[in-house]
């Protein structure tokens, strides 16, 4: 369990990062220009990673999963630019919306329709909890 909540906390503290340069920047007209050059640098990491770990059977591995990178990679392409459109137009705290709409469309569109991943009643309570939060937010911004 403590692997499981270091590593979600990484993501989180680099989500947050990213959330913050967003927010940072200025206006542009085009809403593909920041996520660009955000991506372009993320790149240059993976590719400082990716020589740091080379291993034998790296080009195996790309030529068994290209399709699913391809399905990866236009994830992120929607992330990216619904972060763009959220974040300029509705600021970091639109931020709640999407980590629950987060949890709905991963962890039970993904996981427990698609993959089938085991599910008890804590996991039904959080769901649950989590469509709350929808109704409560929207409730919130409709206040402001």
């Amino acid at each position: 369990m403590f692997k499981m909540l270091l590593f979600a906390t990484l993501a989180a503290v680099g989500n947050a990062i990213f959330v913050y340069g967003q927010r940072g920047a200025g206006q542009s007209a085009n809403p593909f220009l920041f996520t660009f050059g955000a991506v372009i640098v993320c790149v240059v990491f993976f590719v400082a990673a990716n020589l740091i770990y080379k291993s034998p059977g790296d080009m195996n591995y790309v030529s068994a999963n290209a399709v699913n990178m391809v399905i990866a990679g236009f994830g992120f392409f929607l992330t990216f630019i619904g972060f763009f459109l959220l974040f300029n137009n509705y600021g970091a705290t639109a931020y709640a919306l999407y980590a629950v709409l987060s949890i709905l469309t991963t962890s039970v569109g993904v996981g427990i329709w698609i993959y089938r991943e085991p599910m008890n009643v804590y996991h039904v309570a959080a769901i649950g909890l989590s469509i709350l939060a929808i109704v409560v937010f929207t409730y919130g911004q409709s206040k402001v």
